[in-house]
């Protein structure tokens, strides 16, 4: 047997946390970036808290909040251009996952300088990276522990991911109160995220014992807890376990990594003027992912399945989509049938490490017409 664990993210977690911000940023370094989404973070008041947190420690700060739900490689290079301007040595990224992507490849182009011909590339480490601070204000992404930042290169219109150790955070701040402000259709998009990242991290070829035992927990939590929080629930207890259920599918990203399904879910990025959440988009395609996947791996599917309540994955991750009101299919979110070209020709990244062996491009093209 052989594990490989790597996760070198310090984790601060628990209510009213985001008070801390200020002093474990002021560790790093004096004068921040906060980067951040157009509106969300100023309409709940969650950005002057973070603000005011960082100032009271004596940590400056300059506020990017030009961040789309799908972060562009121009908005990064805005974000960068802006703190070297600033003279920022430090990068604080508040809100979902698209926000934190966003910090971290900000702090990635400190460095390396445009971002867009990064995007599909893994990097190599290097001694003075910019650190980076997450404050997740959704539960699904895990961005706060992992390696990686998903943004889309305008200039080739690809959607892909950035990768290396450079990426994880250095520290991430997880308050559960600042899950209050979650909408409902972001919590359920986000559930599902952070489901998918459970389900994946249990059965990828890279999975092992640890980041099985880390899936049991994750959904066994989701099971029960994420229908309350799709349906509005936002009791603290609740709060705490998404909160919970999210970081330990952030953690099996980072060490086993993901399946076909988050490669499918990427390759919509490459239809221009369609936008679809990623959780969403998740949920598009995998019933018909599952429905191939599971003969491959029939006794974890199996497990999976009694984790959340039923006999078989398929059939209790479909009731699971079907009581949250999330996936519907490519055409009822907006993608024609003549995309699926596109979407085909937009997979990037790894698909060796599906339970499926030998995944072609035929077999891509199947489940997306299986999804339409």
């Amino acid at each position: 047997m052989i594990i490989e664990l790597h996760n070198p993210t310090v984790v601060v977690f628990g209510r009213g946390k985001l008070a801390d911000l200020g002093e474990r940023t002021k560790s790093l370094g004096g004068h921040a970036l906060l980067v951040c989404g157009r509106s969300a973070m100023r309409r709940h008041g969650v950005l002057d808290a973070a603000t005011a947190a960082l100032e009271a420690s004596g940590v400056a700060v300059t506020v990017y909040d030009g961040v789309s739900p799908d972060p562009l490689a121009s908005e990064v290079d805005a974000a960068a251009d802006l703190a070297r301007r600033s003279g920022c040595d430090v990068v604080v990224g508040l809100g979902g996952g698209s926000a934190i992507d966003a910090a971290k490849a900000t702090a990635i182009g400190l460095r390396e300088g445009p971002i867009g011909p990064l995007v599909g590339t893994t990097l190599p480490a290097v001694p003075d990276a910019v650190p980076v601070v997450a404050v997740p204000t959704t539960a699904g992404s895990g961005a706060e522990v992992t390696k990686g930042a998903i943004i889309t290169d305008d200039e080739r219109n690809l959607k892909s991911g950035i990768r290396g150790d450079r990426l994880f955070p250095a520290i991430a701040v997880i308050d559960p109160d600042l899950l209050l402000t979650m909408p409902e259709t972001v919590a359920v998009d986000a559930g599902f995220d952070a489901l998918a990242h459970s389900v994946e991290g249990y059965v990828a070829r890279r999975a092992n014992p640890v980041t099985r035992l880390l899936a049991e927990q994750a959904l066994e939590i989701l099971g029960t807890r994420l229908p309350r929080a799709a349906a509005g629930d936002r009791e603290p207890g609740l709060l705490d376990d998404i909160a919970l259920a999210a970081l330990l599918g952030g953690i099996n990203v980072a060490n086993a990594s993901t399946c076909l399904p988050h490669r499918l879910q990427q390759a919509m990025g490459s239809v221009p003027g369609v936008r679809v959440s990623h959780g969403r988009g998740l949920a598009i395609v995998y019933p018909a992912w599952l429905r191939r996947a599971q003969p491959h791996a029939e006794v974890r599917f199996a497990t999976i399945g009694r984790l959340l309540g039923h006999d078989d994955a398929v059939t209790a991750i479909g009731k699971m989509l079907e009581t949250i009101g999330a996936g519907g299919t490519l055409r009822t979110n907006g993608f024609a049938h003549e995309h699926i070209d596109q979407l085909v020709g937009g997979i990037t990244g790894n698909i060796g490490n599906d339970p499926i062996p030998d995944i072609d491009l035929a077999l891509i093209r199947e489940i997306y017409e299986d999804s339409h």
